[in-house]
Order: C-alpha cells, then structure tokens, then sequence
C-alpha cells in the first residue's frame, strides 16, 4: 500500500511541502525516475533519492561520497557506517544497497524532518539503519570508541556547517570513534576565496596523518562556490582508484593530496572550538 502511494504521488508529480526545524521542507518529484525524490530545505538542494534505485546517487558530492563507501573495504563486505547528518538518508540507503549487513547510525537533529523522510520516503525495513533525532557532535560522542568503519559528516543548518563541527576537538572525537584503519569522509561547502575549505583541511590534518581533497576543479581554483569532500584516515588512502572514478564521473572531478593538498591550505591555522564560525552562507544564485 504504501509503495503503490509513492508510486502514485510520482508519477502525479505531486510535491510535498511541510515545515520542520530547518525551515520549508519540499519533496520534489523527479520527471525522469517514477519513484525519483529531491529534498529541498528553504529552496537549497539537499538530497536525492530513488526509492526503486537506492544505489543510484544524482548529485555530485554524493557520488564523490559513493566512492568512498565502496573503497572503504572489498565488495560486498559489510560496514559500521555513522552518518552525521540525515537529509533524505541518501547514502545510508546507497550503503544499505551496495553492502547488505551492514550495521548504520543516522544522527540528525531535525525531528520533523526526520518523521517526513520516514514518511514519504519509508527506508527498507530490512535495513539494520538507526536514526537518532539529536546533534550531531552529542550522538558522535555516544558512539563507542572504534566502532566505526566511516564516519560520514554531512550537516548543514541553513546551507552552513554548524561552527562546533569544524574543529580539531570535533575531529578527535572522529578519530576515537573510528576504528583502527578506518575513514572520516565530510561534505564541505566553500566559495572565493575558499577560507573555510583552506582552515578544514589544516584542522583535519592535526587529527589524522592521511588526507585527500576531492571537488569540482572550479571550486578548488576559487572561481565558484560549491561542494569538496574531504576524506581522512591514520591508514594509507586508495588515491589513485579514488582519482580514477572521480574522474570519470557524469562531472568529473579532482582529487588533491599530498604535498599539493598542504601547499593548498597556504598556511591556514588548525580551528579549535574557541575560534570555530559556521561555513560561509552560500550566495543566493547558487540555488537558481
């Protein structure tokens, strides 16, 4: 019943509109996937999902974030996954998909917005996926030490990164949550001349020994703002296969890393939590 609604809804085109803690949740109708959802929060794009295709990953940084799941270990092979932020829970479903098993913890502090996902956009009851309505930083520090695999941060609160969530003392308690080998990978947003994106990276590298940077090459030359995914470990990265697929996406992108990725910092001081300010607001044509 309820997938022949959804279904029905789709193909009716028929959006969902309602309020939640962020501001004007909208569901979307995708023209060209009949059961195709984007999720908008006050005009800004913040996920997509298609309910017949959970594997199937539309925006950008989430298939930059898709990679990274499915080199995080051998096909197949289960994973503890804690995603920081929810959205439309798009790649906990992907890794639900690509990794049957796998055990995940979804942190989202946006009750209602959490009810409409489960709502319109019901996760498969198979799924081992727990959803945690509470910020982020406070259910990270519920999780036990080395628990997890990945830890995936994506939160954004009126299109910008909360500032308690940029600092190196944030980033300690990722790196006690993972376990030994595993990987920290977060969407962050930045535009010229790319202050924010340039601190993130000297405040991961005080945590963890290993980083790579990937983004479209306009964002990371300063000549537009958009989205970079940064992926950290205490363990060597697959870079070279990273590159590769990022490279032959639908947009391809860039991987930095390296001595190229610290030059790219130029200088910039590790942020702490009594200097952390949120990521930059995103100007307004970005969303036309």
């Amino acid at each position: 019943m309820a997938r022949n609604k959804q279904r029905d809804r789709a193909a009716a085109a028929d959006p969902v509109v309602e309020k939640v803690d962020g501001g004007l949740a909208e569901l979307i109708p995708d023209r060209e996937r009949p059961r195709g959802w984007t999720l908008l929060i006050d005009g800004a794009p913040q996920s997509h999902v298609d309910l017949d295709d959970p594997a199937h990953l539309s925006f950008e940084y989430q298939r930059r974030l898709g990679h990274i799941v499915d080199l995080a270990a051998p096909p197949n092979r289960p994973l503890q996954v804690l995603h920081l932020g929810g959205g439309a829970f798009t790649l906990a479903r992907y890794v639900a998909a690509t990794r049957p098993r796998s055990t995940q913890q979804i942190v989202e502090l946006d009750g209602p917005l959490v009810q409409l996902v489960r709502r319109e956009l019901p996760l498969d009851p198979g799924a081992r996926i727990r959803v945690r309505s509470t910020d982020a930083r406070a259910g990270l520090g519920k999780v036990p030490d080395g628990w997890a695999d990945l830890v995936v941060a994506d939160v954004f609160s009126g299109a910008r990164t909360p500032a308690h969530l940029t600092s190196t003392e944030f980033l300690g308690e990722v790196r006690r949550a993972l376990r030994p080998g595993g990987r920290y990978a977060a969407n962050l947003a930045d535009g010229p001349p790319l202050t924010h994106l340039r601190g993130q990276i000297a405040t991961a590298a005080e945590v963890f020994p290993e980083l790579a940077l990937t983004a479209d090459p306009t964002v990371l030359r300063g000549r537009r703002f958009g989205n970079a995914v940064l992926l950290a470990s205490d363990a060597p990265l697959p870079v070279a296969e990273l590159t590769r697929r990022v490279a032959s996406d639908p947009h391809a992108g860039r991987v930095e890393h390296g001595r190229s990725l610290m030059d790219f910092t130029g200088g910039a001081a590790p942020v702490t939590d009594a200097g952390a300010k949120p990521s930059p607001k995103p100007p307004a044509s970005v969303f036309r």
